[in-house]
């Protein structure tokens, strides 16, 4: 059993404690992660963009998730491994529900993530009836960017910050245990963080979340292109990658990031 389970992400939660979350796709870079610190490491579809050069998360198979979810489980002593179901691998229960049993038995996934809200419910009961623990993903959904317009604030406006709150709600009732909100209001991130019980972890959504996750190649500042304004190049700072990922994790712990230049408005 790893150090970190959901129970001590709820713990860390009840307590005010903060909660460090990177991504990692690899054997080398989640030892050096948790090194650091890292309470949880997320194989995001990222990896689409990040390790293969994709212009979106769409093109990420299921098989290359497990191979990558693999390569961090193989590695990994401590953290929760939380690994993306990625595009059009859920699109049903019984889908869903073969899709979180290749990457936690062939990838040794602890929790599977999906992005969405309302449409996501019978998926979410499905899977956590099952006994596959969920992350849900709210706000700006990669695998949506088409629909949405591109990469843009979502909550702006009274009646979608409304329906984020509500699928957060709804996520947490269906048993989701774990949430994700990207590039959200901070005042919205924080309403939502207190409305519900399990934990909240932001990226782009401010500093009153639970916890943060960053995109481990947009914090060492090598990912290619313009970097997100809500991402911080710790490796700048730091001089090597260990000292880099130490300095996100404690910042991330003493509540100094995100700060507010690394705030969405």
């Amino acid at each position: 059993m790893h150090d970190v389970t959901i129970r001590t992400l709820n713990d860390m939660k009840a307590r005010g404690e903060k909660i460090a979350v990177l991504t990692s796709y690899d054997a080398s870079f989640t030892r050096q992660a948790e090194q650091a610190g890292v309470d949880a490491l997320l194989i995001g579809d990222s990896l689409g963009m990040v390790v293969q050069g994709h212009e979106s998360t769409l093109p990420v198979t299921l098989d290359e998730m497990v191979y990558h979810t693999a390569n961090v489980s193989r590695a990994s002593e401590r953290a929760l491994i939380v690994a993306d179901l990625p595009f059009m691998s859920h699109n049903d229960p019984l889908q869903a529900l073969a899709s979180a049993a290749a990457l936690m038995k062939r990838g040794g996934a602890h929790m599977v993530k999906l992005e969405g809200g309302t449409p996501q419910m019978a998926v979410v009961r499905a899977l956590t009836e099952r006994g596959v623990p969920v992350c849900g993903h709210l706000g700006l959904l990669p695998q949506s960017v088409h629909r949405l317009g591109g990469y843009r604030v979502q909550g702006r406006e009274r009646d979608d910050a409304t329906r984020i709150l509500e699928d957060a709600c709804a996520l947490a009732d269906a048993g989701a245990q774990l949430l994700v909100l990207e590039c959200v209001p901070a005042l919205l991130a924080a309403e939502i963080t207190r409305a519900v019980s399990i934990p909240v972890i932001g990226i782009g959504a401010g500093a009153d979340t639970d916890g943060q996750v960053l995109v481990l190649y947009d914090m060492l500042g090598i990912t290619p292109g313009k970097r997100p304004k809500f991402s911080k190049d710790f490796l700048a700072e730091s001089g090597s990658i260990a000292a880099a990922l130490r300095a996100y994790v404690e910042a991330v712990k003493a509540g100094r990031f995100p700060d507010r230049a690394h705030c969405l408005a």
